[in-house]
């Protein structure tokens, strides 16, 4: 719609605008075809409102005000209460319309009334007329409608096109230029503001964004080469020209398509960019760019500007006029102007001060700074003309003072010096770009460790080079400039940094330089090349070396000024002085020196003098004194005088130059003088002494020795010489000595010491030796002296008799002293006591070794049968210590009075009976036995009384309690008989003291009691099976009360015995009397059939009675049910290949529908052929209750009806199950072939690209299955051999790429860009799913044949040797090629152009192009031609002419040039170099040595290959290895981001634990219950069935999903399917049963909108606050899968349906919502609904609770925790996976790193630096161009550089590198 200024009456006039304070509003009525065109003029009063105001539009058009519509503005905002005051003004133009968004169905009219701004008046035109004088207007017009256009098209979300048309067919109308973008217009607002001051000329705020023309079409960084093509959100302008001219076909021009607009060359000829922003006073900011276009080789890479050109190329211009040129820029400005984006054609920037070259020399050469151009991009804070040609005060401001400038770093400002920076930036981009010094001589890649980490390597190294005209090369000697000193020297090599190959430019590099002369400095110096002096002559740096050579220190001249002369070899005692030292160094002259010479360096360096003084040791020298003396300038060298060598041994004292800074003894290679004297140090006399080592321990009058040592004053070992007699001293001891020895070995024997020392440990003493005569002659030394030997023994008590009674034992102290009566200990010191007089008596032993006394006692002294006293003798003695007296002692022995016998009594009446020891005695079953007594004796038959001590000691073993008081009086406890006469009692009575254990015991017999109960006892099984009788019998006895058998029964007793019991068949009983058990058996118990279970037997005898329980079983087999299975009556849905709903569970029962508990019954299962099931061949048998669980079964059928059968064989008769139907369903999902898709018409050429393939994988039901990990689809391609068609296992394997915008739909992959192989034959791609990690599913194997590629070059089918031919008459020494067969190949070596017929021209030329005498070929002609049919042409004796020309012992070339017409391009020739000689010797020996030549060459190709290959694959390694480790760390960080920290040591077994537990938490989540839909889902048969709508989606509020349920309860069991086919399958499988929806029925555009606000809402703001926290109930809904298709179920079922807590807040909601719009369906959470009619009420709108909707219920969703654990489970499993390959390519790296330094590669690569030796020097002997020098023009490799080949560089890497590992020695 667009308004425009029309006719009509003006607004604000008082005729024509109504009375004072009234308001005049024109009114369009658009609400249909049928409105009135013209407006209505409304009069609105200054106090009216809102009804007011409708209801007068309602009169003055006729409306009635029921009617339903709405007024709006222009711009469609709509007239309201609350706006209407701010809204309705006077002049206004409104519409009436039936909603806000209704299209307007015929063109309407607003007024505009303004007033002009004055600059519209005066600015108008002034611009375009001074900046398009002289200049094409067309532009300028073309720009400002382009323009127009971008600002209409900035707010568009797409594309934004803009077409140009320039129309020039006069036949369709007059010259015309048409502008058409997708745009939008002018609102009344902006029309207005153009009105006013034509806006869209100056401020344009809102409208335009940064890059227009160049910048908005390509983006912020423009044309980019590199760069996606795509269009994004900054490059979204399409402006296209298109021009019309008649009978002319049209020109379309795209600008995106344009690539020689100079910003596109600016950007893409730049090596690198200086971004800057520059703050001008105000808010104006510059943002800028400075590109460097680097100088290559021969030329400048700046562009040139077609019309600005660089040079002048007019040479008709007058000789006054010229154009000053500044290298690579030229005269042209370096700055471009932009404004908000858009070039300013007429204003550019020369330069600023910080970027202008300097006026002194910079960091970097002055033609740098000719070598940058720049752009500025301004905002819109400056002003421009109004036809946008140029700024008005740009320059002005930008050079202001104030402007501040900053440089922009990684997008960040950084406040810096810019002019250092730039300078900084300048001089870093012509090192790394600027290629101006020509590398030559190239010599290999190597690794500087001297240097930093980051700049080790690599370096290229080179032995010349050519800079500036000049050739420097290794070995010549040179001078630096700007160095520190001034280095002379010659020249190592030249270093490069970078990975190069061959002779390269660069800006420069760094040069290695041996000092010179290096006897002087033997130092390398590598400094940058540019410091080279290139004006000094090689002459003068001779002269310098040789002057340098003249001085040289010599020899050292040593005095002694202060006497203590050291000489040499000299003995002396230590302490022994050595004097002061006076040192000069004397050069050969005799002149003494301080330092070396080299002055002209700038610093010579000092030379010292060091003195050392070295001890020899067998442990190696020592140095015990180092000093360095310097010279003092009016001083000698000085050493003062040494006085502190006092150490034993071997000296030399050593004098040495050195140098000042390093102490260095040699300099140049060479040792500086040095002198050394040797001498020796002995010791002193003695001064003191020490003891030696003694030999404890130290016993009372044991004799010991003393070791002496004595020492000099120094401490050094010294001996005695004289007599010395020693005093000793000790408090308390007695001491004196042998003898003293004299020598070196000094010792005081026979040593003895005696007196008290208190213990066995001995005590602690201080001997005093005095030593007279010595300086030192007193020493203590502390001994521990101990008890000596055994001397005595001491016995207590110490009377000779003693009296013990018989059966004791005696305690005797024994004490063993030494001869100071000390108690003493040694080892094995045991005392023992013997008894005389009586046998069998103990001996008593007591071990004195650690204590030396003790108490000697043992066993007691026991004398048999002793009535009197006996008289006894006891010896103690130490058997071991002979010298020590026995003791003796006489023992008296008194009898024993201790308890000796026991006797039991049993009292009846007066009577007491003994019962003996092991009676037996009958008693009545369960009586007790009364008045048991006992008594004791002692040896002499005397009773003994009993004393309570005595009485404790009685036990008995019939029970646990006894009575004290019964025990003294002597009565035992009763006794209890046991009540089975089975039982018999073993009582016993025992006695136990310390001498003596007595017993005595008798045995309780039991006897029957009275006749008390009535036994029953069931004999065999107690089961007894329907329908049969009882297998066993039941036997019935009489008992007393403790069930003893009583012999009561007789065979009349049978008639006496009753039997009952319920269901019981009686018909079949049997009783009979057994008379040797006296029982009565009863047989033939039979149960009428019925429900099994226990049965009680009621047996009565007289009055007594007896109960027996049995159990009923069932019957025998006889039928088979299934548990648990759905109805038999209908099918059972099944997908083909998944499991039964419910396992197969089958039951035996009897002929009473009883289960029958029968095990191990064969069960079978019956079906057809078709039909297969998993698990199968399973024998199966019933358990112990007879029952049979097959388990679940995966069904595998055609599609359609089956039916199998379940069977038994029981007794050999076979038991039939019911019949089972499975109606088998095709599996969605289940993989059966993979479909290829691929253009079969294309061929295939060697080394190019396949053609696209698609793949797609197909389900059972000829669906696509989508879904599927693009990882598991695989591409493997092999040449096929005779083998077969199976894949190697070196197959080339490839993976499918990612998916583009414009691809299919999901579920297809695709292979592109995939390399054919470069080698021509018959290959087989074969595409693979992997289903599981032991399945995969194979397509068809595609059979290709690859065809040779282009034709390149002309190369033989053998490589002939080199020739080595002569000019003589013998034709066999000019022969060059006997026999020489040329073909075709491609750039692969594929042999090609089999249909192309030609010529072959052959040529001979020489190395020089120059050289005219060059050999002639047989007929003294320089070319011969030779046919070439068939792709090949045959060349047979080549001969050179008799006395051809030619210079002797020089290379040449033939040139074998293929001529093809038929061939647009031309082919690579064949180069045949040749030696020629004059001399026929020298030509034969020079062809052997060719011979040996061609060998070598044919060596070193190989053993290259190999280690480039190597060196490759290492390479690859090193990149997967740092892959892998920023796979790693992302992971790793991914996973911080979770709290999940990974430690740096044991990662596996930690991430491993961590998976386990997340796994462990996750299963948990998932086990706990929650809500879920019970009804059962219907079985999806295909892609094409979404299942029922319970199912497809869940919801996390228990409340809403009870009343949204509820809601849906009729739609919840409809299954919905995606097409109609598919529901009407549904609907015949299920007879009309099964409600469906099909998808593709519904009519969507009555859908709701599923991001429409809630109606309280009214555009975009509250119109009322609402209660009950509103949602629509879609909302609440999530769906697990499917979305767009559930999303459009559940609009249609639920629509605008709102879901509020209670129905008070429903009602309040409803009813405000119904003042403004209709109101949906309202529910709550109580379970309440309100109709969308309003009606709620009744249990018709009351949802019951949740468990009356039996399932029938949307399912609550995962929880949100359990999907959290999900990612950091996926995250965990991906970093396992990326720490398992790092740790893999690191164990590959150091394997191939291994592999590398192995002696076998070591020998290999020893084995090509000798070939490659022996190759030079055959080369030289014959004259041959060196094969790394010859002329890139003439030779040509015979293999292609793998850098050419168009293999994925990994892959053929590998495949080299499998090759070439293989290499054996007899390879090459």
């Amino acid at each position: 719609m667009a308004a425009a200024g029309g006719g009509g009456p003006s607004v604000g006039t008082g005729e024509d605008g109504g009375g004072d304070g009234c308001r005049t509003v024109y009114l369009f009525d658009r609400r249909d075809k049928e409105s009135e065109l013209g407006d209505r003029v409304l009069q609105v009063e200054e106090r009216s409102d809102y009804a007011r105001f409708r209801a007068s539009v309602c009169q003055t058009l006729g409306i009635s005000p029921e009617e339903k519509f709405v007024i709006t503005t222009t711009s469609r905002k709509e007239i309201t209460c609350d706006n209407f005051d701010d809204t309705v003004k006077d002049g206004v133009t409104l519409y009436l319309l039936q909603s806000v968004n209704q299209l307007l169905l015929t063109a309407t009219k607003e007024r505009i009334d303004f007033l002009p701004h004055y600059d519209t008046l005066v600015k108008s035109g002034m611009y375009e007329y001074y900046a398009s004088e002289g200049q094409n207007p067309l532009p300028f017009a073309l720009a400002e409608l382009i323009d127009n256009s971008l600002s209409a098209t900035s707010r568009n979300t797409g594309i934004r096109r803009i077409q140009i048309k320039l129309l020039f067919d006069e036949t369709q109308g007059k010259p015309a230029v048409a502008v058409i973008d997708n745009g939008r217009g002018m609102t009344s607002k902006q029309l207005n503001n153009w009105a006013v001051y034509r806006l869209s000329k100056f401020t344009r705020q809102g409208d335009f964004e940064r890059h227009i023309y160049h910048y908005y079409i390509h983006g912020p960084k423009g044309n980019e080469k590199h760069t996606s093509k795509e269009v994004g959100p900054f490059n979204n302008i399409d402006i296209e020209i298109s021009m019309f001219e008649k009978g002319k076909a049209p020109k379309i021009v795209n600008l995106r398509e344009i690539e020689d607009d100079m910003q596109t060359l600016y950007i893409n000829t730049a090596s690198d960019s200086f971004e800057f922003k520059a703050h001008v006073e105000g808010d104006g900011v510059v943002e800028g760019i400075i590109r460097y276009h680097p100088f290559l080789y021969d030329r400048e890479t700046y562009p040139d500007d077609p019309c600005f050109p660089s040079k002048l190329k007019d040479e008709d211009d007058d000789d006054d006029c010229f154009i000053l040129e500044k290298a690579a820029r030229g005269k042209r400005p370096i700055f471009e102007c932009f404004w908000n984006g858009r070039l300013i054609p007429y204003t550019s920037v020369e330069d600023f001060d910080w970027c202008t070259p300097p006026k002194k020399r910079g960091l970097s050469p002055i033609e740098c700074y000719n070598r940058i151009s720049g752009a500025l991009f301004t905002n819109d804070k400056f002003q421009v003309s109004t036809n946008k040609l140029t700024f008005m005060d740009l320059e002005l401001k930008l050079k202001d003072k104030n402007t501040l400038f900053t440089r922009i770093l990684n997008g960040q400002e950084q406040r810096m010096k810019i002019d250092r920076e730039f300078a900084l930036w300048l001089k870093d981009c012509h090192e790394k770009y600027d290629k101006q010094i020509k590398f030559t001589s190239f010599k290999g890649v190597i690794t500087r460790p001297d240097l930093p980490s980051k700049k080790q390597g690599p370096w290229a190294t080179y032995s010349a080079i050519e800079w500036d005209g000049k050739i420097y090369k290794a070995g010549q000697l040179v001078k630096t400039i700007k160095t520190l000193p001034l280095f002379y020297g010659s020249i190592v090599k030249f270093f490069l940094y970078g990975d190069h190959d061959g002779e390269v430019y660069a800006t420069g590099g760094e040069v290695q330089i041996a000092m010179e002369p290096q006897a002087l400095y033997d130092e390398i110096k590598t400094v940058p090349i540019a410091k080279l002096d290139r004006t000094v002559a090689e002459k003068a740096v001779k002269k310098y070396v040789e002057d340098e050579m003249a001085r040289l220190p010599d020899r050292l001249s040593v005095t002694w000024p202060e006497g203590d002369e050291l000489l040499p070899n000299e003995i002396r005692p230590a302490g022994t002085p050595i004097g002061a030292l006076r040192i000069e160094i004397l050069n050969k002259k005799g002149e003494a020196m301080q330092k070396l010479p080299g002055t002209s360096h700038g610093g010579s360096k000092k030379l010292l003098v060091e003195l050392k003084v070295i001890l020899h040791s067998s442990n190696g020298n020592k140095e015990i004194i180092s000093h360095i003396s310097q010279h003092g300038g009016k001083w000698p060298y000085w050493f003062k005088k040494m006085e502190n060598i006092q150490k034993l041994g071997n000296y030399t004292l050593k004098l040495q130059v050195v140098l000042n800074e390093s102490n260095a003894d040699t300099y140049a290679g060479r040792p500086l003088p040095s002198k050394a004297i040797k001498f020796s140090v002995k010791e002193g006399k003695p001064e003191k002494f020490s003891f030696g080592l003694m030999d404890p321990p130290f016993r009372v009058g044991v004799p010991f020795n003393i070791p002496l040592e004595f020492q000099d004053e120094f401490g050094h070992t010294s001996q005695l010489g004289s007599d010395i007699q020693p005093v000793f001293e000790a408090s308390g001891l007695s001491l004196h000595y042998e003898e003293i020895t004299k020598g070196p070995n000094c010792v005081i024997r026979g040593v003895t010491a005696k007196g008290p020392v208190n213990s066995c440990q001995g005590k602690n003493f201080n001997l005093k030796v005095i030593l007279p005569g010595l300086k030192e002659d007193t020493q203590i030394l502390k001994i521990r002296l101990l008890p000596g030997p055994p001397h005595r023994l001491k016995v207590k008590p110490d009377s000779e008799i003693l009296v013990i009674e018989n059966g004791t034992a005696f305690p005797f102290q024994v004490e063993v002293l030494d001869e100071s009566d000390n108690i003493t200990t040694q080892p094995k010191l045991i005392v023992h006591c013997k008894f005389l007089g009586a046998p069998n008596l103990p001996v008593y032993v007591v071990d004195c070794s650690s204590s030396g006394t003790s108490i000697l006692t043992g066993a007691a002294i026991q004398v048999q049968n002793i009535k009197k006293d006996q008289t006894l003798k006891a010896k103690i003695e130490i058997p071991s210590c002979k010298d020590v007296v026995p003791v003796e002692k006489t023992i008296k022995l008194l009898p024993s009075s201790h308890v000796a016998r026991l006797q039991i009594f049993s009292v009846e009446g007066q009577k007491a009976i003994q019962i003996k020891h092991q009676d037996e005695v009958n008693w009545i079953a369960g009586d007790i036995m009364h008045n048991l007594i006992f008594q004791m004796y002692d040896e002499g038959e005397r009773e003994i009384h009993i004393t309570s001590t005595l009485a404790d000691k009685i036990k008995v073993n019939w029970t646990p309690e006894i009575n004290k008081e019964h025990l003294l009086q002597g009565l035992l406890p009763d006794v209890q008989v046991p009540t089975s006469v089975k039982d018999m009692r073993y009582c016993q009575v025992s006695f136990q003291d310390d001498h003596v254990s007595l017993e005595s015991a008798f045995t309780v017999r039991p006897l029957p009691d009275e006749p008390k109960h009535l036994k029953c006892e069931l004999k065999g099984g107690k089961t007894i099976q329907m329908g049969q009788e009882l297998q066993g019998e039941i036997v019935v006895i009489v008992t007393d009360q403790y069930g003893n058998q009583i012999q009561a029964f007789s065979p009349s007793s049978l008639s006496a015995l009753g039997i009952a019991g319920i269901g019981l068949d009686s018909s079949h009983l049997k009783t009979t009397f057994q008379e040797n058990t006296q029982s009565i058996s009863v047989k033939g118990i039979k149960f009428i059939p019925g429900p099994p279970g226990n049965k009680d037997l009621c047996f009565t005898w007289r009055e007594f009675s007896d109960f027996i329980r049995v159990q009923l079983i069932s019957g025998p087999p006889a039928k088979l049910l299934l548990i648990d299975w759905p109805d038999l009556k209908e099918s059972i849905p099944v997908i083909n290949g998944r499991e039964l709903q419910n396992p197969l569970i089958v039951q035996l029962c009897d002929q009473w529908d009883n289960p029958a508990p029968v095990s191990q019954v064969k069960i079978s299962l019956m079906k057809a052929n078709n039909l297969k099931l998993t698990p199968s061949n399973q024998q199966h048998k019933t358990d112990e209750r007879g029952r049979a669980n097959l388990g679940v079964f995966s069904v595998y059928a055609p599609r359609g009806e089956h039916m199998m059968q379940v069977r038994a064989i029981y007794n050999k008769n076979i038991i039939e199950g019911p019949i089972i139907k499975l109606m088998i369903l095709p599996d969605p999902e289940k993989p059966i072939r993979l479909n290829v898709k691929y253009d079969k018409d294309a061929s295939f050429l060697a080394g190019s690209i396949f053609t696209d393939f698609m793949i797609t994988v197909i389900s059972e039901d000829d669906s696509i299955i989508k879904n599927i990990n693009p990882a598991r689809i695989s591409m493997k391609m092999w040449q096929l051999s005779n083998s077969g068609n199976r894949p190697p296992a070196n197959a080339e394997t490839f993976s499918c790429n990612k998916i583009k915008d414009n691809d299919k739909e999901d579920g297809c992959f695709y292979f592109r860009d995939k390399a054919i192989p470069n080698k021509v034959g018959t290959y087989c791609i074969q595409f693979g799913f992997m289903m599981d990690k032991a399945n995969i599913l194979n397509s068809e194997q595609i059979i290709v044949d690859v065809l040779p590629n282009q034709p390149v070059k002309l190369v033989p089918k053998i490589q002939p040797a080199t020739p080595a031919v002569s000019n003589v008459r013998s034709v066999a020494s000019r022969t060059l090629v006997k026999d020489l067969h040329l073909t075709i190949t491609d750039n692969y070596n594929n042999h090609t152009g089999i249909d192309l017929v030609g010529t072959v021209v052959a040529t001979i030329k020489g190395s020089n192009e120059e050289d005219t005498d060059t050999p002639l070929f047989i007929g003294k002609v320089r070319t011969l031609e030779f046919p070439f049919v068939k792709g090949s042409a045959e060349i047979t004796n080549l001969v050179l002419a008799e006395n051809s020309p030619g210079r002797d012992s020089t290379e040449y070339f033939i040139i074998f040039e293929p001529q093809l017409p038929a061939l647009s391009r031309t082919l690579e020739p064949y180069i045949l170099p040749f030696m020629f000689y004059n001399d026929v010797k020298k030509q034969q020996q020079m062809a052997a040595l060719t011979k040996e030549k061609d060998q070598l060459s044919k060596n070193i190709t190989v053993y290259r290959s190999l280690f480039e290959a190597s060196n490759q694959l290492l390479d690859e390694m090193k990149c997967q290895v740092e892959e892998a480790k920023l796979k790693e760390a992302q992971l790793q960080n991914e996973l911080k981001t979770h709290n999940i920290d990974i430690p740096t040591t044991q990662q596996m077994p930690h991430i491993e634990a961590l998976l386990k537990r997340k796994l462990s938490e996750q299963e948990e989540l998932r086990k706990k219950p929650r809500r879920s839909c019970t009804l059962p889902n219907y079985t999806k048969g295909s892609g094409d069935v979404l299942g029922k709508i319970a199912h497809l989606a869940q919801i996390e509020d228990d409340r809403a999903a009870m009343v949204i349920s509820w809601h849906l309860a009729s739609d919840m069991d409809c299954v919905v399917t995606l097409t109609t086919d598919a529901a009407r399958r549904i609907y015949d499988e299920t007879q009309g049963r099964q409600q469906v929806l099909p998808l593709d029925s519904i009519y969507k555009k009555t859908l709701p909108d599923w991001k429409r606000p809630l109606p309280h809402y009214r555009n975009g703001r509250l119109y009322f606050k609402p209660i009950g926290d509103p949602v629509f109930a879609r909302d609440l809904l999530t769906f697990p899968d499917n979305v767009e298709h559930c999303e459009t179920v559940f609009g249609m079922l639920l629509g605008d349906t709102i879901i509020l807590d209670n129905l008070d807040a429903a009602n309040h909601y409803r009813k405000e919502v119904v003042k403004i719009t209709h109101c949906p369906t309202l529910l709550t959470r109580d379970g309440d609904r309100i109709r969308s009619n309003g009606k709620f009420g009744g249990l018709q709108n009351k949802a019951p609770p949740m468990d009356k909707l039996r399932g029938m219920v949307f399912g609550a969703p995962i929880p949100k925790q359990c999907l959290v654990l999900g990612e950091q489970i996926d995250l965990l499993q991906q970093y396992r996976t990326a720490v398992n390959k790092l740790n893999n390519v690191i164990e590959d790296l150091n394997r191939q790193l291994e592999y590398l330094h192995t002696p076998d590669m070591k020998k290999k690569k020893q084995e090509l630096d000798e070939q490659e030796k022996n190759l030079k020097l055959i080369e030289q002997k014959l004259g041959m161009t060196p094969t790394r020098k010859c002329n890139d023009s003439l030779r040509h490799p015979t293999k292609v550089e793998m850098t050419d080949c168009p293999i994925p560089p990994k892959r053929m890497r590998r495949e080299a590198s499998r090759q070439n590992r293989i290499i054996t020695k007899s390879d090459v």
